[in-house]
């Protein structure tokens, strides 16, 4: 299967080559030239097997250059018991007769970016060796929280890469920033910057975009590539838990195959709901995909009016990982909407760097509503949403699982829509204790690691064994830099 650019569709690409490559040169993001279809008799395939299974067929579709060998060798690597505290791996939880809650937090940094980022190191290596690349790929990356501790865990030690996370200074919590500052291995480097998410994504941007640091780099010995949603290599495994998920709810008898099914995504970057919404393409039987935002409403906004503005206030909210304006993802959606116009998209593309806004088609803001629902959450909201699934269900969930848990409600509410549904928990809620404690009735207690222990002897959940082992971790890292300095950091990173 071939790749190419949501900017220039003449460019074609394998799958190896674009998960090297990470982003486009113009700028583009990559997607696959079609998505493949599964019929009745591949999703009962599917329910007959594990996680692992599900992940090495499903990757197999996409990544027809790799041995269905190699990715069964991959899936149980990344998803082994070892790396994940679960068998199910995404596991799904009953919240009522017509509700589950998809827990997407086993892994290693108790968020769901371990379950793309434990496979795209795997993924990468493999793609180095099949084009032949005898450089180093320096892996750049810009986190709102949860991406640059999953991307430093996957590809810590990992040969023949090195990784650089950036991070909003003040934009994180303080248990995903000790997260990062205190990672080991060496070839992993961390650096604040003062800004928000969206600064720290468009200073990436512009690194990968600039001829002279990639001559520079590559007389080093380097190439960049990326770990955020924008690699295709990301996007991939994501969709493989939707497909799961399905499979789960027929083999619990939820539902019968065949039946629609809405899942309602916490997100921010569009990543986690665009890849529900490739496997919808794919073929799971799905009614609506519900985008959650928090106060950053831009995404909300947009499914509703068709016009895309981050012209507006910067939210720094309890739920960190959505503090975005700028949905990179969206740009695959666009492309897919336009039926792969890539004159359409740089336009669209071009005016959101030029003035902060552009309006889509009525055509194609008929096509998005028809498949998405907009709705956010404020911090009120969020809070009252984690205490009430905690009085009444005895069910603890984090700022983000809480605001996709209310817009849910809101949506069945609004709609009338029944229909049975789940909903996305992206993080645990310990990576979260202060704003979770405070939503439980509790005072947190003044140091944030301590707030782990605080939170597990409230509750009698058990918190995370690596979360709770950050007590007493030294810390690495603790550089910060203007985001107009953050190319002098990369190159001063891989002298």
């Amino acid at each position: 299967m071939e790749y190419l650019s949501t900017r220039d569709k003449t460019l074609r690409l394998t799958a190896a080559q674009a998960i090297k490559m990470g982003l486009s040169r113009d700028g583009g993001l990559f997607t696959p030239v079609q998505l493949p279809t599964m019929g009745a008799l591949e999703v009962e395939a599917l329910r007959g097997m594990d996680y692992q299974g599900r992940a090495a067929y499903v990757m197999g579709m996409f990544l027809t250059e790799f041995t269905s060998e190699e990715l069964e060798t991959f899936a149980r690597r990344a998803y082994g018991r070892e790396k994940f505290d679960c068998d199910g791996v995404a596991p799904l939880r009953r919240v009522d007769e017509t509700t589950w809650c998809l827990e997407l937090w086993h892994g290693p940094t108790s968020a769901f970016k371990d379950m793309a980022l434990q496979m795209l190191p795997q993924l990468l290596s493999a793609s180095l060796e099949k084009t032949g690349e005898d450089k180093t790929a320096c892996i750049l990356v810009a986190t709102s929280g949860d991406t640059g501790k999953a991307a430093m865990e996957g590809f810590a030690d990992v040969r023949q890469t090195k990784i650089l996370v950036f991070y909003p200074e003040n934009g994180v919590s303080q248990i995903q920033k000790l997260q990062m500052v205190t990672q080991e291995g060496a070839n992993v480097g961390v650096c604040a910057v003062r800004g928000n998410f969206d600064d720290a994504q468009n200073g990436v941007k512009r690194i990968f975009s600039d001829p002279a640091i990639r001559e520079e780099l590559a007389g080093r010995g380097y190439f960049l590539s990326s770990a955020n949603s924008i690699n295709f290599g990301r996007i991939l495994p994501q969709v493989v838990y939707y497909i799961s998920a399905y499979c789960d709810l027929l083999n619990a008898g939820a539902v019968r195959l065949g039946d629609r099914v809405n899942f309602c995504v916490p997100t921010g970057n569009f990543g986690n709901i665009l890849a529900a919404y490739y496997a919808e393409k794919m073929g799971v039987p799905v009614g609506k995909l519900i985008c959650a935002s928090n106060r950053n409403d831009v995404l909300t906004d947009f499914i509703r009016t068709g016009v895309y503005d981050r012209n507006r206030p910067f939210h720094t909210t309890m739920s960190p990982s959505m503090d975005i304006l700028i949905s990179s993802n969206l740009e695959r959606l666009l492309f897919d909407l336009s039926g792969g116009d890539d004159e359409l998209v740089r336009r669209y593309m071009a005016d959101l760097a030029e003035t902060g806004r552009y309006e889509i088609s009525e055509e194609m803001r008929e096509k998005l509503q028809k498949r998405f629902w907009g709705g956010f959450c404020s911090e009120e909201e969020t809070s009252a949403t984690i205490g009430q699934l905690y009085r009444e269900r005895g069910y603890l969930i984090d700022t983000h699982t809480a605001v996709a848990a209310k817009v849910l409600a809101d949506y069945r509410r609004e709609t009338g829509d029944g229909a049975p549904a789940v909903f996305a928990s992206t993080a645990s809620p310990y990576k979260f204790c202060d704003s979770v404690l405070t939503a439980i009735g509790e005072v947190p207690v003044a140091d944030s690691v301590d707030r782990i222990a605080q939170l597990e002897a409230v509750t009698g959940v058990a918190a995370p064994k690596r979360l709770a082992a950050l007590k007493g971790k030294a810390r690495r890292f603790g550089g910060v830099a203007d985001r107009e300095r953050m190319e002098d950091v990369v190159l001063d990173f891989l002298r």
